[in-house]
């Protein structure tokens, strides 16, 4: 099963355009999205060495398998967590 690490701040405008996506799909796929507010956390972006934000990490089995920096389209998050 795939899981997403999201991590976002609230002053950043990309992060406000996929916010809404991530919520959304938080609510369809409950606990295989996880939202990580750098400001609040920072030694988890530390440890997945994120530069830029947002950026979403992919996670199977525990491997990360994917990263993607800024707003992907909704039917790309939805891809991800179907197959």
């Amino acid at each position: 099963m795939k899981q997403i690490l999201y991590f976002t701040a609230p002053w950043c405008q990309p992060c406000q355009v996929l916010g809404p996506i991530m919520d959304e799909l938080s609510a369809q796929f409950p606990d295989r999205i996880k939202k990580v507010n750098i400001d609040y956390d920072p030694e988890l972006p530390q440890r997945y060495n994120i530069r830029n934000i947002p950026t979403t990490v992919v996670f199977e089995n525990g491997e990360e398998i994917e990263r993607k920096v800024g707003v992907q389209p909704r039917n790309y998050y939805v891809q991800v967590l179907n197959s």
